[in-house]
This record gives structure tokens, C-alpha cells and sequence, in this order.
């Protein structure tokens, strides 16, 4: 059975105060015409439909067409779907009974009482039949009603709880999970960037142990394709970089073929097109007004200067030879000198302190008396959470 697996598609996110559409459609475009070459037995993707709760109608829109587009290959290609933390389950799940006709299966939301279960698909091919889980991204306090406390007080507990509800059959049947979570190899932690969102303390880490009797999980939530201990756990990435933290990334799209039962999946990923590429450059204002080519004219480029001396409108200049400058810093002895300083001084304020004058810095405002209560609270149940 040939799985495309994808996640985090983050439609309708921009990069800095750049609009992403373009790119967007261009690289969907190529999922859509892979899709339609190679004709997989099931596509999946683990999460991060959309870049925020509320999409904008922009983005879906976006998605509307690329779920056409699919749709309309035939014969018709099963698309599996779950809602990551970017989505809301609630808007996802809408429609789903009508999609479902079309081999759409969406699953935004947890179970919702004890007689409620994970939505299972199940297909067949040549060596019988592939059962696949499609969960959403779960908080323990989402799921709290279905089990007792001790095991909903951690991320972890709640997952091996879930699981083992479903009552699988792990030794007899092939077995798929869909899941968008933080997960790690005991110590061994997978590679973060920029642009996730991962809780002070590790509260939200899930040990691969949970789930690594699946013959294969889809993991959604990380942008760097990687695996998780095992090649058969494995986060696929995003599509596009979305932060300059993703700069040294090779995006792709994953491709998963699995045998009989009792054989490891073969996995291999294709590389992606892109209509700019984001790239970092570091040197003197004059060094890379010197090196700029052509070719990264049109591409999303973080600038870091190394002068000692002052400049005379630098992003001005850098302008006439980049159109889509991300960032311009400025990092010299001076610089790091005093951001040690700030650093050391940091270190010794309280959480609460630093946010504070930060937001100030941010708003113009000071917090409010309830904008600090509820601080205080955050930080403390973060620092017990950390202990």
C-alpha cells in the first residue's frame, strides 16, 4: 500500500509580513500532480491545516481547491485528515459527513464521551487490511473525562491511555496512526525550529513507547522531516520553510509503502519545487552587496551585518539588490558585548518581570492588574510542570 504522507500545510501563514498564497498554490500544485502520476492508495496529512483557528477566507479557499483538484483524480484517492494545534477541530469537522462520500475523512475533534472512539478508516490492498487512527492534536485536559486522574496528568499517560482503549490489534493487523504531538526517543529529542510551538518544561513530550506497536505513524507538528527512534515514526515536515531558522531545510514530500505485516515500511521522499527560497547571509554590508546574484533577487533573504563602523541606510542599500528582505541585524563585537550584558541581566529577573517590560516595550502599555494575575498563574503552573 503507497501512502503520501504530509502535515502542517499552515495555509494562509506569511513569512515576516510577506504573503505566502503564491507558494502556497505553486507547491500544493505539485502534491496534486504527484498524486495523479503516482496514484497512492491513501494520502494522509497529520495536521496544521490552516496557520490559525479562524482561517481567513483566503485560505480556505486555498484548501478548497486542493481538495478538488485531489477529488477529482480517479479513481478516487482516500484522503485521511486530523487537526493539528493550529486548527480548530470544530471548523474542521464541518462538512465531514458530506466529504466522507468523496473519500474524505476528516477528524478534528478527541472523543468526546467514553463511548466515543478514535475515527479508524480501514482499506485493503494485496496483503489484506491496513486499519488507519486518525487522532487529533489531544491536550490531557481535552480528554479528561475519560479516564481517571493519574491518567490524565501528563501528555504521555493520556496517549498510552487513549491507545490502549482502542483495543488494536497489533499483532494479527497492519496498523496506522495519525497523530500531531511533540513526541521523543527517551532523552533523544527530534529537531526543532523557529516556528513550533513546544511548552516550557516539556509538558507536551510523549515518549515514542506509546505508540511504536503502529507499523506506522504519520506524525505531524515538527517542520523538519526526521525520524523518532524509529524509521517507521517519522515526522514528514512541512512543504515550504517557514522561518529562516528552516533556511538549511531540503523540503519534500514523503512517500510511504507498506508491505505485508511484519515488514518494515519503505519510505523515500521527493523533492519540491519552490518559487523562492528563504537564505540567510552574514558578512559586511559591502560583502554582500558585492556577492548578491541575481538569482536570489526574488528570494526571501535574512540579512545579518558584521560592521564595526556606521552605516549609512543599509536596508536601503541591501533593497536595490534583494526585493524580499526578511530581517536586516546587526551583530558586531559592540553588539554581542551588549547582549551579554542584557542576557546576564535576564537571567537574574523573574519571568514574570521580563514579560512585563516586555510587553510594555510591545503595546505602549503597562500590564493590567488581571493581565498580571494571569501571568502569575501561567508561570507558576509552568514551573511546576518543570519540576
Amino acid at each position: 500500500m503507497k501512502l503520501f504522507h504530509l502535515s502542517d500545510l499552515h495555509i494562509g501563514k506569511t513569512l515576516h509580513h510577506y504573503n505566502l498564497k503564491e507558494e502556497q498554490e505553486y507547491v500544493l500544485s505539485q502534491v496534486v500532480d504527484k498524486a495523479a502520476e503516482l496514484h497512492p492508495d491513501a494520502i494522509l496529512i497529520a495536521g496544521d491545516i490552516y496557520d490559525k483557528s479562524m482561517p481567513s477566507a483566503e485560505a480556505v479557499d486555498i484548501f478548497d481547491e486542493f481538495l478538488t483538484k485531489l477529488t477529482e483524480i480517479k479513481p478516487a484517492i482516500p484522503l485521511l485528515i486530523i487537526s493539528g494545534n493550529h486548527d480548530s477541530g470544530e471548523r474542521l469537522d464541518f462538512a465531514s459527513g458530506i466529504l466522507k462520500h468523496h473519500q474524505v475523512y476528516l477528524s478534528g475533534k478527541v472523543p468526546e464521551d467514553p463511548e466515543s472512539y478514535l475515527r479508524r478508516i480501514s482499506l485493503n490492498d494485496d496483503y489484506g487490511t491496513v486499519h488507519f487512527y486518525l487522532l487529533p492534536f489531544i491536550k490531557p485536559a481535552y480528554v479528561k473525562h475519560l479516564w481517571t486522574e493519574e491518567e490524565s496528568k501528563s501528555y504521555h499517560n493520556c496517549m498510552k491511555a487513549i491507545i490502549e482503549r482502542e483495543q488494536i490489534d497489533f499483532e494479527n493487523e497492519r496498523n496506522v496512526l495519525l497523530s500531531h504531538q511533540f513526541y521523543v526517543n527517551g532523552e533523544e529529542h527530534p529537531e526543532t525550529s523557529e516556528s513550533e510551538t513546544i511548552s516550557v518544561g516539556g509538558l507536551d513530550h510523549i515518549d515514542i513507547s506509546a505508540v511504536k506497536e503502529f507499523d506506522y505513524v504519520a506524525l505531524g507538528h515538527l517542520h523538519r522531516p526526521q525520524k523518532v527512534g524509529e524509521e517507521k515514526i517519522r515526522y514528514c515536515g512541512t512543504l515550504l520553510k517557514y522561518s529562516v531558522s528552516e533556511a538549511d531545510h531540503h523540503k519534500s514530500m514523503t512517500i510511504v509503502e507498506l508491505g505485508e505485516k511484519g515488514k518494515p515500511p519503505v519510505i523515500t521522499t521527493l523533492p519540491l519545487r519552490t518559487l523562492r527560497d528563504v537564505k540567510k547571509k552574514s558578512g559586511t554590508l559591502d560583502e554582500i552587496l558585492a556577492g548578491a546574484e541575481p538569482a536570489d533577487a526574488d528570494n526571501y533573504i535574512s540579512i545579518v551585518l558584521t560592521d564595526e563602523k556606521e552605516l549609512y541606510m543599509p536596508k536601503e542599500q541591501l533593497a536595490n539588490k534583494y526585493n524580499r528582505i526578511l530581517e536586516v541585524r546587526l551583530e558586531n563585537r559592540r553588539f554581542q558585548e551588549d547582549f551579554q550584558e542584557i542576557d546576564n541581566q535576564k537571567l537574574l529577573a523573574e519571568p514574570l518581570t521580563v514579560f512585563a517590560e516586555f510587553y510594555e516595550t510591545m503595546r505602549g502599555q503597562p500590564l493590567s492588574e488581571r493581565e498580571h494575575e494571569i501571568m502569575q498563574d501561567l508561570f507558576d503552573e509552568a514551573k511546576e510542570g518543570g519540576m
